[in-house]
């Protein structure tokens, strides 16, 4: 009997560690090229919550949002270039000062008319408006 309660702590160990490796593993995959680290409003019900950790990466003209806790390969969000316009910059209030990295600035954002709060570091912030900026000739630029 004791044999058996080691051998199932034993088991439920190495599927942790299994589930840890293959998270790390894809985060790497995520970061591959230009990424950095977004949270991602996915629910606008409550002042503040709705908040989910993630990973952002450029690709091409649009940005694959990816969660940091998830063992999916494909973006959990897809914001084209073209569709995406920040309308506002505003520091974090309570309570999202809980639910967002520290030192991260939210972006008011619509992408084809729809509001999208994304929340990234002030560097990320350069990035993603010369990103924007950087589309192609005859674009109007998404910065309101």
């Amino acid at each position: 009997m004791l044999l058996t309660t080691v051998e199932v702590l034993g088991a439920v160990a190495v599927a942790l560690l299994i589930g840890i490796v293959l998270i790390a593993l894809r985060r790497r995959v995520v970061q591959r090229g230009g990424s950095f680290d977004c949270s991602l409003r996915l629910k606008r019900k409550l002042f503040g919550q709705g908040w989910a950790l993630g990973v952002a990466r450029y690709t091409g003209d649009q940005i694959e949002w990816y969660r940091v806790f998830s063992m999916s390969l494909r973006p959990k969000q897809v914001l084209p270039r073209q569709r995406l316009k920040i309308v506002g910059r505003r520091e974090p209030e309570y309570p999202e000062t809980l639910a967002i990295m520290s030192g991260h600035v939210i972006l008011e954002c619509t992408e084809a008319g729809s509001e999208v709060d994304l929340a990234m570091s002030v560097e990320a912030v350069t990035g993603f408006v010369a990103w924007l900026e950087a589309g192609p000739p005859g674009r109007n630029v998404g910065i309101v």
